[in-house]
């Protein structure tokens, strides 16, 4: 028998909460037929969500209730759940139901006969996100392709089946802002793709606007490559270069055919290019050096303000 830690990030989902465990609790009991624990990590919510959990609490000692000091994010939620999961297979699943409880056990059956897999990552059939969400999925997708050298066709989703051995590395990262996709990547190359059905999102909206979800890009392609360093440095020489032949060509002109350059509009126009190109190259620069000084400060990832588990209790 193997142990299933399925771990929830909760942030204001206190009209989803316990539908998601009396589902879950049906699938473990009458299709996947192995033990679980449901861990609940209440990510700063600002509803009864918190409240919700203890209820479920006292109801199966089988639910963990972590809650945090604040809002800190998805993935510190994901760590933390993690530093406390017990399962031989730790699930990530979102709390607004938009991961069917039913479509585990499809993540499961393939792991079970699949010795050679170390994660499994649901991909969606029809995705349900609005379109912001989509076409910020496709950007982080194509980025975390070139940035980590991850296969383009490998759809990255916060639906996850994961062996324990590579939860136990991702807790000891020290990353400043984690994210949980990249660092499966980075961990191993024996993950794969079983596509679900996505559900309707049943209450409210998501929590990644465009902004949310661009300051995330950034701050992965910051993270994990040099290319904006590259790109800066590549503008950086094919300006010198043309200069350089617009240098040349000006003095033939100048003493073969007595011609001067004139025009102060094509002056302000290349100054104005160059000096934008600079800042650019700055705000770039600077970019990296806030994460570096992130990394540096050594700031938790996270902070508990308070938990539920059977290891407190004993």
């Amino acid at each position: 028998m193997s142990l299933y830690s399925v771990v929830v990030p909760v942030y204001n989902s206190e009209h989803t909460l316990k539908e998601l465990y009396t589902r879950l609790e049906k699938v473990f009991r009458e299709t996947i037929k192995e033990p679980f624990e449901l861990i609940l990590v209440d990510d700063g919510s600002k509803d009864r969500s918190y409240e919700v959990m203890t209820e479920l609490r006292n109801n199966d000692h089988r639910v963990k209730i972590v809650q945090m000091a604040r809002n800190f994010g998805q993935h510190p939620a994901l760590l933390c759940g993690f530093s406390i999961a017990k399962g031989d297979f730790i699930v990530t699943m979102d709390d607004d139901l938009q991961h069917p409880p039913e479509e585990l056990p499809k993540l499961v059956n393939v792991m079970r006969q699949r010795d050679d897999v170390d994660a499994i990552i649901a991909s969606y059939e029809g995705r349900k996100h609005n379109p912001i969400r989509r076409l910020g999925t496709k950007v982080s997708v194509w980025a975390t392709s070139k940035m980590l050298g991850k296969d383009p066709n490998l759809q990255i989703t916060s639906f996850r089946l994961i062996r324990r051995f590579l939860v136990e590395a991702m807790v000891k990262t020290t990353t400043h802002l984690p994210q949980i996709g990249n660092l499966l990547i980075q961990t191993s190359n024996r993950i794969i793709n079983v596509p679900i059905h996505h559900a309707e999102r049943a209450y409210g909206h998501s929590g990644y606007s465009f902004k949310r979800l661009m300051k995330d890009l950034i701050y992965d392609i910051t993270s994990h490559t040099a290319f904006p360093l590259i790109v800066v440095r590549n503008l950086g020489i094919a300006s010198f270069l043309v200069s350089l032949v617009m240098a040349i060509v000006f003095l033939v002109r100048f003493f073969l055919y007595g011609t001067s350059v004139e025009g102060w509009t094509s002056t302000m126009l290349v100054l104005l290019a160059f000096f934008g190109i600079t800042l650019l190259s700055i705000g770039i620069i600077g970019t990296y050096l806030m994460n570096i000084l992130n990394e540096s400060k050594k700031l938790p990832r996270y902070v508990v303000r308070r938990k539920e588990t059977d290891d407190d209790e004993n």
